[in-house]
């Protein structure tokens, strides 16, 4: 012992320091004179008094062996080691973790629990094996929570999943609780009441979405995530509303790009997915008509769909470049090049990009033209652009086909064409009659080997079919515009179009809609065959005819052989 020490009125002015542990972990299991007695013992050890066992009973006039009963209780805890009976001597241990748990159960003080439990078990026609009810009680033992708050948890997940309940997710759910600081029966109902009050929003989207079996504790925790990261539950339920069929997960992601947006409320979510759903539309009716298959529209309309819109051109106008485009072998990113061509010239109403088609339209043919004279000529942006100036320098359409004529033979007619065109420019030569007798009249004839022999037989031979090739399709074309002017195709075509997108959408989203939608898909085309048929006319129709099916007018076989359909005088 020191040879020094506090005076008692120093003494009663300092203070006894109760571990956390102990108040979290142990003071719900034990009883007003268990606590008493505990808190004064650990008042006793920190201070210099000189005081028995019998005086502590005496003080806080309890029994002498109800006092022992009391240190017996606390030494199954491991909170304090009884060092002798007689005298009564106790030694404090720190609420450790590894040590500090509680000991063997006593039934007696789990009676009325385990007859409740078993009770609202029976209720719903379930049953706990022996070790489950073991783990609940082991559970009780060493958590805070009071017994009638887990009986609470237990009627939840009773109400929830009725005689599919597993020990497991009582006991997970109550653990969640103890995690948040949810120990009694008054912390605990708020927080169940706000899980039924989300029931009725999952049930909804549930609804929405297709989906139909109870909502799991894992349903719950998704839609507890989303509105924890600020979304509105009737924000959610507009998303599950807009998708009309899916699964949580295709949700999910909705979710996720309305919180990269930074959309929360169910008014901004409202707008965006109708701005959304229109752009969803016509990125596939884009890709329709270009000829290109696309999986996921988002990045299409992120990248393309919206900057278009907002520089103000409408569907109209981007359907009918993208119909210019794929006459040119476009795809969307050399498309999205053309809009930015137009946009810095100022064409972006619909009158300037009619004008703009129709003006293309007709190079096109004169383009057309001078393929069938003068063989290989790529239908290009560029080769567009090569038109556009000779008709700029005033040369009417007879002098372009002239200049074709005299380039025949060139190795690349359209820069010989370019060549002579700008010669006859030059001279103020606009008339064939006006060409001078000793202007060049011809390409070059010059000296060639084998191998630029072969390369003009194949140059002819692709400018044979691509003759072919062309008046098949203009054909095919021709008798699509005849169908279109009957009303009863038209809106199964239409329907049939509408439907293909959706069914797309289906797809890339994981619906299981899939089944409806192809049902609906193939009762349309139904309906198309049957306008068809009325009209004289079948699906078949509406395709290219190619004078030759194995080659498809091509020159060439699958196998990369040429064709044996080509004239043997050619």
């Amino acid at each position: 012992m020191s040879f020094t020490a506090f005076s008692k009125d120093f003494s009663a002015n300092m203070f006894t320091s109760v571990e956390n542990r102990f108040i979290t972990k142990y003071l719900p299991q034990a009883n007003g004179d268990a606590v008493r007695v505990y808190l004064y013992g650990l008042y006793l050890c920190s201070c210099n008094v000189e005081t028995d066992a019998a005086s502590l009973a005496k003080l806080l006039k309890i029994p002498y062996p109800r006092l022992i009963e009391i240190f017996d209780f606390w030494e199954e805890c491991d909170l304090v080691h009884v060092l002798s009976r007689e005298p009564l001597m106790v030694e404090y241990l720190p609420a450790d973790p590894a040590v500090g748990k509680p000991k063997p159960l006593r039934p007696e003080k789990y009676a009325e629990f385990n007859r409740e439990l078993l009770r609202r078990l029976s209720k719903a026609g379930k049953e706990f094996k022996p070790y489950e009810m073991q783990r609940i009680l082991e559970f009780l033992e060493n958590n805070p929570m009071e017994q009638q708050a887990f009986l609470l948890v237990a009627e939840y997940c009773i109400k929830k999943d009725g005689e599919n309940v597993t020990s497991n997710h009582i006991l997970n759910k109550a653990k969640k609780l103890c995690d948040g600081h949810k120990f009694t029966y008054e912390q605990v109902e708020p927080e169940l009441a706000d899980f039924n009050k989300h029931e009725k929003t999952l049930t909804k989207i549930f609804s929405l979405l297709g989906i139909y079996r109870k909502p799991r504790e894992e349903d719950y925790e998704f839609l507890e995530d989303r509105i924890a990261r600020g979304i509105e539950p009737s924000a959610i339920v507009s998303c599950a509303e807009f998708l009309k069929k899916g699964t949580l997960s295709t949700l999910g992601l909705l979710l996720d790009e309305l919180g990269e947006k930074g959309i929360s409320t169910k008014k901004e979510a409202e707008e965006y997915l109708l701005r959304r759903g229109e752009r969803t539309d016509l990125v596939y009716k884009i890709a329709r008509k270009l000829g290109v298959k696309i999986q996921n529209p988002r990045a299409y309309i992120e990248n393309y769909a919206e900057k278009w819109m907002e520089r103000g051109y409408d569907e109209e106008s981007l359907l009918l470049l993208a119909g210019q485009a794929f006459k040119l072998g476009y795809g969307f990113e050399e498309l999205d090049a053309l809009l930015d061509g137009l946009y810095r010239n100022g064409v972006v109403d619909g009158g300037g990009v009619k004008q703009y088609c129709a003006e293309q339209e007709k190079r096109l043919r004169l383009l057309h033209r001078v393929q069938t004279v003068c063989g290989v000529v790529k239908k290009t942006g560029s080769a567009l652009d090569m038109v556009a100036a000779w008709q700029s320098w005033n040369f009417p359409e007879e002098m372009i086909m002239e200049a074709a004529k005299r380039s025949a033979g060139a190795a690349a007619p359209l820069s010989y064409m370019n060549k002579l065109l700008s010669e006859w420019k030059r001279t103020g030569v606009f008339s064939p009659e006006s060409i001078p007798e000793k202007a060049v009249s011809a390409a070059p004839k010059e000296y060639k080997n084998e191998a630029a022999i072969a390369a003009d037989r194949r140059t002819e031979r692709e400018r044979y079919y691509a003759g072919l090739r062309q008046h098949a399709l203009d054909a095919a074309e021709a008798t699509r515009a005849r169908a279109e002017k009957d009303e009863a195709f038209r809106n199964a075509d239409l329907a049939c179009r509408k439907t293909e997108i959706a069914l797309a959408r289906a797809e890339v989203y994981g619906s299981d809609d899939l089944p409806s939608l192809t049902e609906e898909l193939n009762g349309h085309k139904t309906a198309r065959r049957k306008a068809l048929f009325a009209l004289g006319l079948t699906e078949e129709d509406l395709l290219p005819k190619f004078r030759c099916a194995k080659c498809s007018d091509t020159g060439f076989l699958p196998n990369g052989k040429p064709c044996d359909c080509y004239p043997a005088e050619k």
